[in-house]
């Protein structure tokens, strides 16, 4: 493994020492799994999770709602450790690892479909985060002014995230066991003062087990399916004696607890009071002030844990690629990108059916993708990447590969014609597609090699 490194022509400073990160393959590994355990578990608490919750009342049941966020996760969990085991083995990100498959060039589209939705989820998280700022300010100050608090929040964020992944190790560390804690302290908050409206709308009704069932079980599984591409970026820090198995022990028991708390949480609310606002939903779960003001703070700090790791991460290395940018340069333009997004109008109550329309078109276009990086790695290149050739700019790997491009093209096709299910819809056509093309595409050769 070491050789391989060596052979790289790049300069492999050490980018920790520095405060740095980099496309070059990754040498040193901060990440033990407990530490990864943590990162995972504190940079999953999306609020889009909430909304997901919010929308299924009267369509599933609880149990059912259960069952769809338990498979959603497992099925996360098991494509994670699978797109992962590139950046683990040989420490390379997302970007490098799709030249193989697209080339330099064409690496550029996945990069765009992925950094797309991270941004427009960094602005929805911070909104929500800075109207949970907004509230305690007014409640304890009487300072209503969430205009300024999105500006600050926003400002401190694209601060903490130029720190990179050493920023990103001590706080999910810390962030995650003050937010599982308060998930708990919610959940059955939730259950003791709506507990009789919560058994006539959720537990005492029908629902069903076809096609909304299985819908649900993708749009959980959706809110994650921007980090099962890019899931290199993060298994590149992880020490390399953590095994296949225990990674997958590690991304589903990290993410279950916070989908399920908080996709839980956000259905039995909505179901006895109809707020889909995240923000009207937890406040009005609690009744003491003090706690109010924690339950915000935690909605404000869980957005920070999430955001830095999951929005921040893959669109800057996105950039640092294209543009051949610095990380901090690229963190604090992802940061700026984010106010554009206007993250406003996402949190509106007639919004909350548009959010399940977009993860289930991004969905279309990253699951081909998924596919086809799987089906590079595993079954075309037998786990084996040559390092000189994925940092080399004028070698086979030069420009697009179109066998990928088509490849997806068709996946996203059949994902759109079922989008109810898209990612799970995409994924044989866009991987068997990709397969035959390599095999009999003339311009696809080079990249077989």
């Amino acid at each position: 493994m070491s050789a391989e490194i060596d052979t790289v022509h790049i300069e492999t400073l050490d980018q920790k020492a520095v405060g740095q990160e980099s496309l070059a393959p990754q040498t040193a590994r901060i990440m033990d799994p407990w530490s990864y355990f943590f990162a995972w578990l504190g940079g999953c608490v999306s609020i889009g999770t909430f909304t997901v919750g919010s929308g299924l009342v009267g369509t599933l049941n609880l149990l059912q709602t259960f069952v769809a966020i338990a498979i959603g996760c497992v099925v996360i969990g098991a494509a994670l450790m699978i797109n992962g085991q590139a950046g683990h083995k040989y420490g390379i990100p997302f970007m490098v690892q799709a030249r193989s498959s697209f080339g330099f060039t064409g690496s550029r589209i996945p990069a765009l479909v992925r950094s797309v939705p991270a941004i427009v989820w960094f602005g929805f998280q911070s909104w929500i985060g800075a109207g949970a700022l907004n509230l305690v300010s007014a409640t304890l100050f009487g300072y209503d002014n969430i205009v300024v608090f999105f500006i600050g929040f926003q400002f401190l964020q694209i601060g903490l995230s130029v720190l990179g992944f050493h920023g990103i190790k001590w706080l999910e560390n810390i962030g995650s066991v003050f937010i599982i804690f308060s998930l708990i302290y919610m959940f059955f908050s939730v259950l003791s003062k709506y507990g009789e409206q919560i058994s006539t709308n959720l537990v005492n009704v029908e629902g069903t087990w076809g096609a909304p069932f299985w819908g649900a079980t993708m749009l959980f599984l959706g809110i994650y399916s921007t980090m099962m591409l890019n899931v290199s970026d993060y298994s590149r820090e992880l020490r390399r004696s953590v095994g296949p198995l225990r990674q997958v022990v590690i991304y589903a028991n990290s993410i279950l607890p916070a989908t399920l708390f908080m996709g839980m949480i956000g259905l039995m609310v909505s179901s006895a009071t109809g707020e889909v606002d995240p923000i009207r939903v937890f406040s009005s779960a609690v009744d003491n002030k003090f706690l109010l003001i924690t339950t915000l703070l935690f909605i404000a700090f869980a957005q920070v844990t999430t955001n830095i790791l999951n929005n921040v991460v893959p669109p800057a290395y996105a950039l640092m690629d294209v543009f051949e940018l610095k990380f901090r340069t690229s963190a604090i333009l992802v940061g700026l990108l984010a106010f554009c997004t206007f993250p406003w109008e996402l949190v509106k109550d007639e919004s909350a059916a548009g959010l399940s329309i977009f993860i289930q078109t991004y969905s279309a276009f990253l699951g081909p993708i998924f596919a086809i990086l799987v089906v590079d790695y595993f079954i075309l290149r037998r786990q084996r990447l040559d390092l000189d050739k994925l940092y080399d700019a004028d070698g086979p790997y030069r420009g697009v590969n179109w066998a990928a491009v088509i490849a997806m093209a068709i996946g996203v096709v059949v994902a759109l014609i079922f989008s109810g299910i898209s990612w799970y819809a995409s994924l044989i056509p866009a991987g068997l597609a990709y397969w035959l093309l390599m095999r009999v595409l003339p311009s696809a050769r080079r990249f077989a090699s």
